[in-house]
């Protein structure tokens, strides 16, 4: 008599794997869990337009931040940078329409960020809305 054999044999997992697939829950939950957004201020910043731009009624208030940490120019005038809210505040005196509380505020490279939240944070305190100035590319054609 013939007897017959059990094929049916269990297959199990490589050990190998098992730790790779924990590692890679472990790493995706670390990931997902952590995903938290930053905080800091929060600025409201005018959009630019793209429209051309026509006379202007009034002349923006510009802001320029260096690398110093101590003073800024205001419409080219050197002051301190811990008097920049009054300043802003006596130039904005007659000003009652949002266009004409316009600050333009432009920054070097070298400015630390510490500078550009504590002068904005300012410009803010004082009743200004703040606009960046970008450097624009210009096609120069030749003739």
């Amino acid at each position: 008599m013939k007897v017959g054999r059990n094929t049916k044999l269990l297959v199990e997992p490589a050990a190998v794997a098992t730790g790779d697939i924990a590692f890679n829950l472990i790493v995706f939950f670390l990931v997902c869990a952590s995903s938290q957004p930053d905080g800091g201020t929060k600025q409201s910043i005018p959009r630019s337009e793209q429209q051309e731009k026509t006379a202007q009624e009034t002349k923006n208030i510009e802001v320029r931040l260096t690398r110093d940490e101590q003073s800024c120019l205001v419409n080219g005038d050197a002051i301190p940078l811990a008097s920049l809210a009054e300043r802003v505040k006596q130039l904005l005196l007659g000003k009652t329409r949002p266009q004409d509380k316009v600050i333009v505020v432009r920054s070097d490279a070298a400015t630390p960020y510490q500078v550009w939240i504590r002068a904005t944070g300012m410009i803010e305190e004082a009743g200004g809305s703040i606009t960046i100035q970008r450097e624009e590319e210009q096609t120069v054609a030749a003739p």
